[in-house]
């Protein structure tokens, strides 16, 4: 009896046999072929697992982020400045057309002027800016621990950074800040918040007010609190759908 022990890989589509299968010329006139009948008994392995591998060489964690981080803190080789409120802040013109289809297009489309070394930002603030930056760089909002023991001063940061990100298209700082605002709604902000939601379209954080005014029931308090008049004055539409809910 002859053995031969062969391995085979079911992901081999050119595999069409072992290599030291004998031919049929020389099985023809073997001891192994008798009455023309041939006898082949076949011992056969599954594995179902890959056999592991020791080489295996563990891969660090993504540093990209850290890498651009350092970047803009040290403002090396930015190209651009802006200027908000007095206050410059450098940055890199190609990362910020990466990050926002909107800085794309005035740094380097159809609204580019010739000088564009100096950029002013005449309608946000200067803290609001530089966590735009942040998150640009970064991926991720700052810290902002000053403002944590104010918590209406950040979520009014908050509110003026989502009107940023809406500004320049930033869909991902978008749905972060409007997350945040919609788990920190309280009786003192709520209606404010419900009119910034209203005038720049924010679905989500409009119906969560509405859902925030109608579970309290105090008609009186929202009545009298900071910003009922300029709902009134300015988003009807979100007030009458207030009014259906309080119903």
């Amino acid at each position: 009896m002859r053995t031969v022990a062969a391995e085979f890989d079911s992901g081999d589509r050119t595999c069409f046999g072992h290599p030291e299968c004998m031919k049929k010329s020389k099985l023809e006139v073997s001891p192994y072929l008798h009455s023309d009948r041939l006898t082949i008994e076949c011992a056969i392995t599954i594995c179902t697992e890959a056999p592991k591998s020791f080489a295996e060489v563990p891969l660090p964690p993504s540093d990209i982020t850290d890498h651009l981080r350092k970047l803009w803190q040290r403002k090396e080789g930015s190209d651009v400045t802006f200027e908000v409120q007095g206050e410059a802040f450098p940055a890199h013109k190609i990362v910020l057309a990466m990050r926002s289809p909107v800085f794309k297009e005035e740094l380097y489309g159809a609204l580019r002027e010739n000088d564009m070394g100096c950029v002013i930002i005449g309608d946000m603030q200067p803290l609001v800016f530089e966590a735009l930056l942040h998150f640009i760089y970064t991926d991720s909002l700052p810290t902002m621990d000053d403002l944590y023991q104010y918590q209406d001063e950040y979520k009014e940061i908050i509110g003026h950074l989502l009107v940023a990100a809406d500004r320049y298209a930033m869909e991902r700082l978008k749905i972060i800040c409007e997350s945040i605002l919609c788990k920190n709604i309280d009786v003192k902000t709520v209606v404010t918040t419900l009119v910034l939601a209203d005038q720049h379209h924010y679905n989500k954080l409009t119906d969560a007010c509405i859902e925030f005014i109608a579970s309290l029931g105090k008609v009186d308090d929202i009545i009298a609190s900071h910003g009922y008049a300029e709902l009134k004055r300015t988003c009807p539409l979100a007030l009458l759908e207030l009014w259906k809910k309080l119903r």
